[in-house]
Formats: C-alpha cells, sequence, structure tokens
C-alpha cells in the first residue's frame, strides 16, 4: 500500500502545482478551487494510508 499512498501525494503535489500555475495566469475562480479540493483530498488520502499502513 505504500505506492499507492506515494501516487496519491504525488498527484496532490501535481494538482497544487496547477493551482500556483492558474493563479499566476489569473484562471478562473472555480477551476483552482476545483483543482485545490482535488489536491487536498488526494494529499490527505496518502498521508491517512500512510498512517494507516505503518
Amino acid at each position: 500500500m505504500n505506492g499507492v499512498s506515494t501516487a496519491l501525494i504525488f498527484v496532490g503535489l501535481f494538482f497544487l502545482g496547477g493551482v500556483f500555475s492558474f493563479v499566476k495566469q489569473k484562471q478562473s475562480t472555480s477551476l483552482i478551487v476545483l483543482l485545490s479540493i482535488g489536491a487536498a483530498m488526494c494529499l490527505g488520502a496518502g498521508i491517512l494510508q500512510l498512517e494507516a499502513f505503518k
């Protein structure tokens, strides 16, 4: 399960990078909010899986 949690953390960081990029480009707020929620969900799930399978 370490591979899955690591993949989720990497996807969450990728989404977080997209959020920063879209903020710099002044994209629509709804797109930024959706990416932020996706990043938070991926990072949270990855961290919880790391903690659950220690």
